[in-house]
């Protein structure tokens, strides 16, 4: 159950589709070009293949344990393995320097955080919020609270944790209650209980930051009346030492389907005379702030999915490769042989590598999106890829995720029977996966977003210029005149125009008719999702096809003509039927009466 990153296909994406050499244009990335990207991935990819992924079994069999006195203890050998991971720097990746961080663009550490995952997705849970942790105190935080934290959770000596959810208030959160009671000097007492909170309680840091949602009593009602705190596990002195224990602990954590290894915690705020809060920012401006967090988390989850398929990818061509079973029905080996010799597991297996490419790329230029929205000096630069990196989250996040439960369902039946026992280790992919597409908002959630601000909202004219980006690659295709490219060209082109007549129904029905276009809000989500994909898979195809890249690496860039014209055939093509359902299908979604269900 060994693991390999995917440098080729990491550094093809980061060099020719998220262009890294325009980004190390762009003021404070100079030294961030090819070279750096490489030399990092490298590093990022011996730590997570020798170290971390080891340990991914391991979780699922022996998970985090909870026991009295609120302590947790983790996974046997994850404490070591995440001192290696801080020490190495690998928390501080694209963080800013003057805060201890590296300050490399979201193209490089985004295809760090895909190893991290791909190798361990309960260990890299850990990392992953306190990313989020820390992206709310840059953007909210005052001063003080920079001062105080930014460098300690950017070193990973501690780590950070969002706590939205609470036992009424799962997506809906107006309906949160945990509230807060100004102090005389400042300060805020915070009492309620929070659920599903990962890593809110474990043994790899010093301290952890849990950044809370709750109401400041007098408050309005609904979101407009909830703040964001700063609850530290253990206060901290002027001086940055720690000092007491806050009064918030540890009450359980929850049995799952997945990620078993990673900590889900129930804390309890408050029970002792109320935990010590700091309001981030100004009062009833909490929810504002934790999307920034949500945002952050949102893409890292669409980056989980690839990462999860890439996992169950490597385990089922390895199976594919030693299972020997049954004679092939072209009669090319004289006796009975490896089962990847079979069109349907050649099937299933290009089904797998085109979906994980695919999301890997469009994950890849919406990184590219992010660095040159939040980094380039030109403020019309910065605005257009700022909108086409927020189109590009709610497909990461929800086209990645569903994607990947397709992926580990198919490396379950690659193996057969086998799958189905747990010693093989894929069932744990297909278990850890379902998560996906449920926390940081679920599918239904992205595809709300998709419809509602990123659709509706500007009468689809977003979603129509990237139609016509689209269009531009595939005049592109057809001027190349290679047998590959014009099939891509064809398959995008109809899926294209599928998603124009989408864009047009859903901009033109949402006030009008909202249940109509809700009932295809997903479908939506998954049309645009597999051709935005598509259509890097034909960039890449064409870049494949040059003679300068033929020379780099013929092999390489053979297997990608390949797969990129299988995903135009068997995936791609999907789209027009998808299409069909969402505009004329709309009716037989709320139309059975709700007593005949």
């Amino acid at each position: 159950m060994s693991y390999t990153a995917p440098l080729k296909d990491m550094l093809f994406n980061i060099e020719h589709l998220a262009r890294i050499d325009q980004i190390a244009q762009i003021p404070g990335f100079e030294d961030a070009g090819l070279e750096t990207a490489q030399a990092v991935l490298e590093e990022c990819g011996k730590l997570n293949t020798e170290v971390i992924a080891p340990l991914n079994w391991e979780g699922d069999k022996n998970p985090s344990f909870h026991h009295s006195g609120n302590q947790v203890t983790t996974t046997p050998g994850f404490k070591e393995a995440y001192k290696q991971f801080t020490e190495g720097g690998w928390q501080s990746l694209q963080h800013p320097a003057e805060f201890g961080g590296q300050g490399l663009p979201k193209t490089i550490g985004a295809a760090c955080g895909e190893m991290l995952n791909s190798a361990n997705m309960s260990f890299a849970l850990c990392p992953m919020l306190t990313d989020g942790a820390i992206e709310a105190l840059l953007t909210a935080g005052s001063d003080d609270m920079k001062a105080k934290y930014l460098e300690k959770l950017i070193s990973g000596e501690w780590t950070g944790t969002m706590n939205l959810t609470e036992p009424q208030a799962g997506s809906d959160l107006a309906a949160v209650r945990t509230r807060a009671e100004p102090q005389p000097d400042g300060t805020y007492k915070v009492f309620g209980t929070k659920i599903y909170i990962t890593y809110g309680e474990h043994d790899m840091a010093e301290n952890i930051i849990h950044l809370v949602l709750a109401r400041v009593q007098g408050a309005p009602e609904g979101v407009k009346g909830i703040s964001l705190f700063v609850v530290p596990k253990f206060m901290v002195n002027a001086d940055g030492s720690l000092g007491e224990r806050n009064d918030v602990h540890c009450v359980s954590i929850e049995h799952k389907m997945g990620i078993k290894a990673s900590p889900t915690a129930v804390l309890q705020y408050g029970d002792h005379g109320g935990a010590i809060g700091f309001l981030v920012g100004e009062e009833n401006r909490g929810l504002e702030y934790m999307f920034i967090m949500m945002n952050a988390a949102r893409y890292a989850v669409g980056v989980q999915g690839i990462s999860i398929a890439e996992r169950a990818y490597q385990h089922a061509v390895q199976y594919a490769r030693d299972r020997v079973q049954s004679r092939p029905v072209d009669g090319s080996l004289p006796a009975a042989g490896p089962i990847i010799h079979h069109p349907d597991v050649r099937r299933m297996l290009m089904t797998m590598r085109a979906y994980t490419e695919g999301c890997r790329s469009l994950a890849s230029v919406a990184a590219a999106a992010y660095d040159a929205a939040h980094h380039h000096p030109d403020a019309e630069v910065r605005k257009q890829n700022q909108s086409f990196y927020e189109f590009m989250v709610p497909l990461v996040k929800g086209y990645s995720t569903e994607m990947s439960l397709e992926v580990t369902s198919l490396g379950v039946q690659v193996h057969g029977g086998m799958g189905f026992i747990e010693e093989t280790g894929c069932a744990q992919y297909y278990r850890d996966a379902k998560i996906l597409t449920i926390y940081e908002g679920t599918t239904a959630i992205q595809a709300n977003d998709l419809v509602g601000r990123k659709t509706s909202r500007d009468g689809g004219q977003t979603a129509k210029a990237l139609a016509d980006q689209v269009a531009q690659t595939e005049a592109q295709l057809v001027a190349s005149g290679n047998a590959d490219a014009l099939a891509m060209a064809r398959r995008l082109k109809a899926a294209r125009e599928a998603f124009v007549d989408v864009v047009n129904f859903v901009a033109g029905n949402t006030k009008a008719k909202p249940n109509d276009v809700f009932a295809g809000s997903v479908p939506y989500l998954m049309l645009t999702g597999n051709l935005m994909a598509g259509w890097q898979m034909g960039r890449a195809l064409l870049v494949a096809l040059t003679p300068e890249a033929q020379a780099q690496d013929a092999a390489f860039m053979a297997s990608k003509v390949t797969t990129a014209r299988f995903y135009a055939d068997h995936i791609l093509s999907k789209v027009p039927g998808i299409r069909d359902s969402i505009v004329e299908g709309a009716g037989s979604v709320t139309e059975l009466a709700l007593d005949a269900f």
